[in-house]
């Protein structure tokens, strides 16, 4: 049997009507039953029927992909039981990794997510952020190209290593169109802003980290059943104050996914399955590996 992994999306992977097919499955039901529950308003209504200018909202995104994602993992695991070498997420898919090692208790995780995403917008002013997507430079050239972008206090950096020559870079307004401006000169294929009202993964994002590190002390995290590689440094981690500090160094650092992507492949992962809604890690990793297979959950099963 060949080796697996699985991966879990981050924001952008959201739909409206995400899940419809499988709306009378016991798991999706019981998931969003539980979600429910923890925040207090109809997360399935909200999937279903929107408005998706509020499912858009990262306060809003953020546990109803997590939901979903969970949901479709424990569904997949009833119809046939996967038994990964690894897990990953990308970005807000750290958490739902998490959960689906049993390191941490959905719960909690959902609580932990709508705040997550509630700090992130309160971090930065409307206007102030904003990131772009640059393809078609290698990571020095936008290492390079960020420092030279900015001005005075200004802050840009690379926030998403997404595949091979395409970086997301993330910061103040005006130091990202510059950053533009300069990618494009430099023979970037594609550099542009990406229509998001936070910029991720950057130092912007420093208050909401340290909110982000008091409600991280307050639950309780267990050794992973499964390795989860994180995003910050690529790594396994078994203590959990270290997957504290993990979750918490994410929100300011960069989401190494192609180190992710290969670390898997040198260590021996033959096939990745994409647990969630939509197919975008799925397009990344076959940009970084050309050995490894890709499929969904629901493909798998």
């Amino acid at each position: 049997m060949s080796k697996i992994a699985v991966v879990f999306p981050g924001q952008g992977s959201q739909s409206m009507g995400m899940l419809a097919a499988l709306a009378e499955e016991k798991a999706i039901r019981e998931s969003f039953q539980e979600a429910q529950a923890v925040l207090g308003y109809d997360l399935w209504a909200l999937v279903q029927q929107g408005p998706e200018n509020l499912l858009n909202q990262t306060e809003y995104t953020q546990p109803a992909l997590l939901t979903a994602s969970i949901a479709l993992w424990r569904h997949c695991q009833v119809q046939k039981q996967f038994s990964p070498a690894y897990l990953a997420g990308h970005s807000l898919g750290e958490y739902t990794a998490l959960v689906a090692s049993e390191a941490l208790n959905f719960s909690d995780a959902v609580q932990l997510v709508a705040n997550r995403g509630r700090y992130m917008q309160n971090a930065v002013a409307s206007g102030v952020g904003a990131m772009a997507a640059i393809v078609g430079l290698d990571d020095f050239k936008i290492k390079e190209l960020c420092l030279e972008a900015c001005q005075e206090d200004e802050v840009l950096s690379p926030a998403n290593f997404n595949s091979i020559g395409q970086t997301v870079i993330a910061g103040h307004s005006e130091a990202v169109d510059r950053a533009i401006t300069l990618a494009q000169s430099l023979g970037a294929k594609i550099a542009k802003r990406i229509p998001v009202s936070v910029p991720s993964h950057c130092s912007l994002m420093q208050s909401a980290a340290q909110f982000l590190a008091e409600d991280l002390a307050a639950i309780s995290l267990q050794i992973p059943r499964i390795p989860v590689l994180h995003n910050c440094d690529v790594k396994q981690h078994s203590d959990p104050n270290e997957i504290r500090q993990a979750l918490v160094q994410q929100l300011t650092h960069p989401v190494r996914w192609v180190e992710t992507i290969q670390f898997m492949e040198k260590n021996g992962v033959e096939r990745i399955i994409e647990c969630g809604p939509g197919k975008i890690l799925t397009g990344l990793n076959k940009r970084i590996s050309q050995d490894i297979k890709n499929s969904s959950c629901l493909e798998a099963i």
